[in-house]
């Protein structure tokens, strides 16, 4: 028997307003939402992100270890130096280090240069 990946889960204090973050930064929809659970997935048949109601998350801190990062996400971009703008743009922070941006909760995220496997991905004004 084996298992498979349902959905990536990230506690923070307002699920709508991450997953909304997730959902401009993937180009993915919401694609379920109650008061203390979102998810963001291609379809309602996908894995996806989900967000869940953490009252007392606390963010953590970088690249400090007083609060972990709890999660860590590599993102893939085309050319992470000309995506670091958007991500700005739609509410993320620059932490220290190379394409190191936090999520408006403050988790920690990476972009990452498209490797040579995986498919073109659109130009971030494509998606919206």
């Amino acid at each position: 028997m084996t298992g498979r990946l349902h959905h990536v889960v990230l506690d923070c204090p307002d699920p709508a307003a991450l997953a909304e973050f997730y959902s401009g930064l993937l180009g993915q929809p919401i694609t379920f939402r109650s008061d203390d659970w979102v998810v963001v997935a291609a379809d309602d048949t996908s894995s996806g992100l989900a967000f869940q109601l953490a009252p007392d998350h606390r963010p953590p801190t970088w690249p400090g270890n007083g609060v972990p990062q709890q999660i860590h996400l590599d993102i893939m971009v085309e050319d992470p130096a000309a995506c670091g703008p958007w991500v700005l743009g739609l509410g993320a922070t620059r932490l220290d280090g190379a394409d190191v941006y936090a999520d408006p909760a403050g988790h920690p995220f990476c972009l990452i240069r498209r490797p040579a496997w995986a498919p073109p991905i659109p130009e971030p004004e494509a998606l919206g």
